[in-house]
């Protein structure tokens, strides 16, 4: 828009010139309308948007004008050299090229004009030198370009290095210590007739497991934010009740349990909200009984009612005592995450043995 405006201005003032060129000579009333007209083609087309029009326009103007008068304004040799330089920068080199030959070709005839010998010496010097700008402005996209490419093809080769990084830290060496954790614990709780101190040592290593694991995570999510995954993660569908049978074949397969799933009653979709309390709910209990009931039976029971999902999560474990299982173990809070959601959450001895956890939630549906 200001190369359009400034060009506006240059053709503006070039007229003005050219048409206070000719006052100073004497010319008939017919030949100096003639000639006021051969002035103004030959500089106003320069204010025409699309750069070709305009300097084909100049360069008939100015053709014409040396035919019939044998001469050209200095106003109208100047608009001719601007649009020269203009089509070079814009890469119409060979527009350009067939517009130089008439002027050459007048420059050749018998007692040329200076006008017509200066259009004819700086035509090309103009097309010229806008030619070397556009050459030297695709020089410098091409070579941003490049290094934008490079630049984006190292950075996604470091994403997919760290990417690949925390996928082997998580399949391998997370499992591992999550492994060392889960056996220290089986170790204290299982072994009868173990010494205290001996207890003590394998409870230090689940805890220090468990530390490894915590800071393993921090150093995974770390590593997949600056692999690109963490938007992906954030775009990432929070879990509900579809997802419980991945939830209950992982455990299985992590802890070698016997985990079942009892649905009852109408199924059908509930609030998102409902259904992300109920998954966590289960996701905590199951924790729990991993870690305080290893290797025993664990059932989980949804009930849909009109106006409600009922949750029951039993494990077939020694029951609670105060020092195995305070609120302190996730308890306070799935009672924090149902109450949320207008829900309530039970805890205690299972009947027959055991513990219950059991959660009445609104049936809203989705």
């Amino acid at each position: 828009m200001a190369c359009v405006r400034g060009r506006v201005g240059i053709g503006g003032l070039l007229a003005v010139t050219a048409v206070g060129e000719l006052t100073g000579h004497g010319h008939g009333t017919g030949t100096l309308l003639y000639a006021l007209l051969l002035c103004l083609f030959t500089t106003l087309p320069l204010v025409i948007p699309h750069v070709p029009l305009a300097a084909v326009a100049v360069s008939g103007a100015c053709l014409t004008s040396l035919a019939a008068t044998g001469g050209l304004t200095f106003s109208g040799c100047a608009a001719l050299l601007i649009t020269l330089h203009l089509l070079g920068r814009d890469g119409t080199y060979a527009l350009a090229a067939v517009l130089i030959v008439p002027f050459a070709v007048f420059a050749l005839l018998p007692h040329p004009g200076l006008t017509a010998r200066v259009a004819a010496v700086l035509a090309p010097v103009a097309a010229g030198a806008g030619l070397v700008r556009w050459a030297r402005t695709q020089a410098e996209r091409q070579t941003a370009a490049e290094q934008t490419i490079g630049a984006t093809l190292l950075e996604n080769t470091a994403k997919s290095e760290r990417a690949r990084i925390a996928r082997e830290l998580h399949d391998v060496v997370a499992h591992h210590i999550s492994m060392i954790a889960v056996q220290a614990e089986t170790a204290r709780l299982a072994t009868p007739g173990m010494p205290a101190d001996g207890a003590k040592r394998l409870l230090g290593i689940g805890d220090t497991a468990r530390s490894a694991l915590t800071e393993m995570r921090r150093l995974l999510g770390v590593l997949r934010e600056d692999a690109g995954d963490g938007e992906q993660a954030a775009r990432r569908p929070q879990p509900g009740l579809a997802q419980l049978v991945g939830l209950v074949e992982e455990t299985r397969a992590t802890t070698g349990s016997t985990v079942r799933l009892i649905v009852s009653g109408p199924v059908a979709p509930l609030d998102p909200g409902v259904e992300l309390t109920a998954y966590r709910i289960v996701q905590e209990a199951l924790t729990n009984a991993r870690r305080h009931a290893p290797g025993t039976a664990v059932d989980i029971e949804l009930h849909y009612t009109p106006d409600a999902l009922e949750l029951r999560v039993r494990d077939l474990g020694p029951g609670p005592r105060d020092d195995v299982r305070p609120d302190a173990h996730g308890l306070l809070g799935m009672r924090e995450r149902a109450a949320t959601v207008g829900g309530d959450l039970r805890t205690g001895p299972a009947p027959g043995g055991g513990f219950l956890i059991e959660a009445t939630l609104p049936g809203r549906p989705a």
